[in-house]
């Protein structure tokens, strides 16, 4: 992992198969020994044992104990090679028993005719997935004892097992200060400190869901030297202090990897507001720029960028550490990729964890957030970022906005109990990509190592790279919608609160404010003005009247009534704000004291005449305004 190329020229195609070949059985002794480059140089047993998710001939102690890290949950299995005669399999079963857990084991044969058989089960079957499944219906007895498989232990990368070669007088290596960190030790935090007077402050980007984002540049004199350096500034919203720990130990990981497709963090700016300082990325979010170019944009492009984000995330996979907020919002795109060059990504922070959520904020996060996350937040796996990735690269490969990621809670909620998948591309290798990587069962999802042979494969394959699926091609074949339905949940006037551009405070009551906002999706300055009102205190009875209000105002209609343009929810849908048109005139009463003396009595009787056909109007739907007043 020196991040060294070494180029080297072979005669031909077998003499560089066969140095990949070995350098890949060495790579087997020594590191990991499920490990190959490609299909190509692969034993045929190892690849056998991958697609039945089978461990190699590991001895009956390592399987053991592999049962025991899972918690030996009665039902949980280990299924691996035999190590007296390859050509058979062992099932390692935890039961339990009066006197605690205890290990079964059964001998697999297969058969000169290539079926299975298990004494115990009443017939043989044509693959092991065929034996385990009638296994799993609670068809096996095992000295008297009925067993039903519960779960599988699956292999993971770099297992320590009797298939590694281990030098002696090596001691295992320590634990890393990223690895104490991720188990959430505080006191191993640390970050670069930031003077607040070194950082100048430019215009809003937008909101993450618990910051505030601004463009920004940083000053300082490194040898005597002043530099500039432009920055992304995300000051924590006051509003979420119980999330601060989270923020701030995100910042700690961040500050302690170093990759070249990972944002690089500054450090931390702690006067008053806690203030992430990273570099800044010109070209935004990828999400925004597939919005904005997604149909001028290639498969071939995407897949190099999905590539790249594989990479940081078995960088951080190899370390041991979860990302836990893997999207397109995420990566963030640091080179277009024109006149011959690769696109180039970067993912970001993962901001506050999963861990501290609330079930609200985890279901506003779906369909990225790994559904084991729901009902395990703080105990999450690896496997998580899995999940994620999955969910991304469909987002990046579909071109359209993810079709359950708008739809209510309870139907979110009902995508995943059903354990339904989201619409499979029509480029069938990608699509069992995505499904794997998507599985319900957390440990059946590949290792990012797999996934990156499993990309490169495509890149490099000579199959016709097929054009982007179009909506229709997307649309499922059965399941929470039909073809119709799946896009009438993109409701235009739900507005998402990351592409509110803050400008300046319109207005401030003893109950609410309204700021001038520019909703930016595209991120290019050509978004709308609208006026945002929200709440200055949000209890129940202020919650419950806004709400009021904003139904009122949707349900009018009227040249002399301000027009209703949409909401915008917080994280979890625990916070609502009103978007109405924008007004640049601002209100009456500004307005008379500033052009009083130009304003005849015909103006004036106009304006009075315009208020009371908005009155008129709102009399004639029967509702009472109860605050009128030329502010």
């Amino acid at each position: 992992m020196d991040n060294q190329i070494l180029e080297a020229e072979f005669p031909g195609l077998p003499a560089a198969l066969s140095f990949v070949a070995l350098i890949d059985g060495y790579f087997r002794l020594i590191a990991d020994s499920r490990h190959f480059f490609c299909k190509e140089v692969a034993p045929p047993r190892l690849l056998e044992e991958v697609a039945e998710q089978c461990h190699g001939p590991i001895t009956l102690d390592f399987a053991i104990n592999k049962l025991k890290t899972q918690g030996s949950r009665p039902g949980s299995y280990v299924l691996r090679r035999s190590p007296q005669d390859f050509d058979c399999f062992l099932l390692t079963v935890c039961v339990q028993t009066p006197l605690g857990p205890d290990y079964k084991g059964c001998l697999i044969r297969c058969d000169p005719t290539g079926t299975f058989s298990l004494a115990g089960l009443g017939r043989p079957h044509s693959s092991l997935r065929e034996l385990l499944a009638a296994c799993w219906d609670g068809g096996l007895h095992v000295d008297g004892v009925a067993l039903s498989l519960t779960f599988c232990c699956t292999p993971k990368p770099k297992e320590k097992s009797n298939l590694i070669v281990v030098r002696r007088g090596c001691s295992p290596p320590t634990s890393s200060p990223l690895q104490t960190q991720s188990q959430g030790q505080l006191s191993q935090m640390t970050f670069h400190k930031i003077p607040a007077d070194s950082l100048e402050w430019h215009e809003n980007l937008g909101h993450g869901s618990f910051t505030k984002i601004y463009r920004g540049c940083r000053h300082e004199v490194v040898e005597g030297e002043a530099r500039e350096t432009e920055v992304l500034l995300k000051v924590m919203d006051a509003k979420h202090k119980n999330c601060m720990e989270s923020f701030l130990e995100a910042a700690s990981l961040m500050s302690q990897v170093s990759y070249q497709h990972l944002v690089l963090l500054h450090g931390m700016c702690m006067a008053g507001d806690s203030i992430m300082v990273q570099e800044f990325v010109h070209l935004g979010a990828l999400d925004t720029y597939l919005r904005k170019s997604g149909h001028l944009v290639p498969a071939s492009w995407k897949l190099q960028v999905i590539k790249q984000l594989a990479y940081a995330l078995n960088y951080l996979e190899d370390k041991g550490l979860l990302h836990g907020n893997v999207s397109a919002r995420k990566v963030l795109l640091a080179r277009e990729g024109a006149d011959g060059n690769l696109p180039f990504i970067k993912l970001s922070d993962p901001g506050v964890s999963p861990a501290v959520l609330n079930l609200d904020m985890l279901i506003d996060r779906i369909p990225w957030v790994a559904p084991e996350c729901l009902l395990e937040p703080r105990t999450l796996g690896l496997e998580a970022d899995k999940w994620g990735f999955g969910a991304t690269v469909w987002e990046v490969f579909s071109g359209i906005p993810i079709p359950i990621s708008t739809l209510d809670p309870a139907k979110k909620l009902q995508f995943y109990r059903e354990q339904q998948q989201l619409p499979a591309p029509k480029w069938m290798e990608l699509a069992m990509l995505i499904q794997q990587c998507m599985a319900y069962k957390e440990g059946q999802r590949p290792s990012f190592r797999a996934i990156i042979r499993d990309l490169n494969s495509l890149i490099t394959s000579d199959y016709e790279l097929l054009s982007d699926p179009t909506p229709g091609a997307l649309a499922p074949r059965d399941g929470l919608w039909n073809g119709a339905q799946l896009y009438a949940y993109q409701d235009p006037t739900i507005f998402e609160e990351r592409h509110l551009r803050y400008i300046s405070q319109l207005g401030k009551g003893n109950f609410g404010s309204v700021e001038l906002c520019r909703y930016d999706p595209l991120g290019d300055n050509t978004g709308a003005l609208v006026a945002v009102k929200q709440l200055q205190h949000s209890g129940p009875d202020q919650q419950r009247d806004f709400q009021r209000e904003i139904q009122t105002l949707k349900a009018l209609h009227s040249d002399f009534i301000v027009k209703y343009r949409g909401v915008s929810y917080g994280p979890g849908r625990q916070s609502l704000r009103l978007v109405m048109e924008y007004l640049p005139s601002g209100c009456l009463r500004d307005f008379l004291q500033r052009h009083r003396a130009r304003l005849d009595a015909n103006r004036l009787l106009l304006y009075a005449s315009q208020i009371c056909k908005g009155m008129e109007y709102l009399g004639s739907r029967r509702y009472v305004h109860r605050d009128l007043a030329a502010r």
